[in-house]
């Protein structure tokens, strides 16, 4: 199973080294509680594969952008497990953290399907 680091490697070996300033990363772990407050078990989460990869070519276009690398956990996934792993390099931090948002707020809303499990007790 890839981690984060995995992805930044992956980055500093393909991508040219004269386009990438800065790295950003997100890392999404799945909650005890959901937003409303409640107890979680766990979370299932299935993927739109054609959405997702049509928003990360879309995004790995844009100004000052020289990679995107992504990997998403399906399945059931406990608390404290990894979900969502994402790395954008570019040249500078003004082109690269906006894409880095955008990636994140499109693929949860866009590719990702989850259904947090609820404790029963909780």
């Amino acid at each position: 199973m890839p981690n984060l680091q995995d992805l930044i490697d992956k980055i500093k070996r393909e991508a040219d080294p004269t386009r990438v300033g800065m790295i950003a990363c997100h890392n999404g772990v799945v909650r005890g509680t959901t937003r409303s407050g409640q107890a979680a078990e766990y979370l299932e989460i299935q993927v739109d594969r054609g959405a997702w990869e049509a928003i990360v070519g879309e995004l790995r276009g844009r100004a000052g952008i020289a990679a995107i690398e992504t990997h998403l956990f399906t399945g059931t996934r406990q608390i404290g497990d990894d979900v969502m792993l994402l790395a954008v390099a570019g040249d500078i931090r003004e082109n690269v953290l906006p894409v880095l948002e955008e990636l994140l707020n499109r693929l949860k809303g866009e590719a990702v399907i989850k259904e947090e499990k609820m404790r029963r007790d909780g």
